[in-house]
């Protein structure tokens, strides 16, 4: 996968999930902080816009984005300051796109299949929504492979955000500080 030519720290990253269906689904700004061994980093702060057909809100805390370089999900970490308890929010998706609008403007696409690996304060790790990917999947036709592909990801992240393995093991940690300064 290749980012977009250009893109600098700070540069404004818009993440656009659509459904498999090509329905819209969350749209979610940011600034771009940089790359590491993991992929590229989005720092997505307090007071932004988030939106998706039915529901927009104004995010109440901090949030660190991982565009990895490889992989069908996108990972969104939370740390303290979050007034739920997610601290890991894994986004099974695949087709991911980076495209350039203008200097210093650049968007990340990416097609969400539903299920997510999440670490939550109080419940520990679980994999959410399987029944929507279990509908969807009949609903919106999912190729064989790619539930294949999706269930075998989402099995292997499970047990990645579990053992802590990296970049689950505190490694956002830097990428929140650098956000932040």
């Amino acid at each position: 996968m290749r980012i977009p030519h250009g893109l600098k720290q700070g540069d404004l990253v818009v993440a656009r999930n659509r459904k498999w269906d090509g329905r819209a689904h969350w749209v979610v700004p940011g600034r771009y902080l940089g790359e590491d061994a993991h992929g590229w980093w989005i720092f997505q702060g307090t007071n932004e816009f988030c939106a998706r057909p039915g529901a927009a809100f104004y995010t109440a805390s901090d949030a660190v984005l991982l565009v990895p370089r490889t992989g069908e999900f996108v990972v969104t970490f939370y740390d303290d300051t979050y007034p739920g308890d997610f601290r890991v929010y894994v986004d099974l998706a695949t087709a991911h796109e980076w495209k350039n609008l203008k200097p210093g403007v650049a968007e990340f696409h990416v097609i969400d299949m539903d299920l997510d690996v999440i670490r939550s304060a109080d419940r520990g790790v679980f994999v959410d929504d399987e029944d929507e990917f279990a509908e969807h999947r009949i609903e919106m036709a999912y190729p064989a492979q790619l539930v294949d592909r999706i269930r075998s990801a989402s099995d292997e992240l499970y047990q990645a955000v579990k053992a802590q393995q990296p970049p689950f093991d505190g490694t956002d940690r830097e990428w929140f500080r650098k956000g932040r300064a």
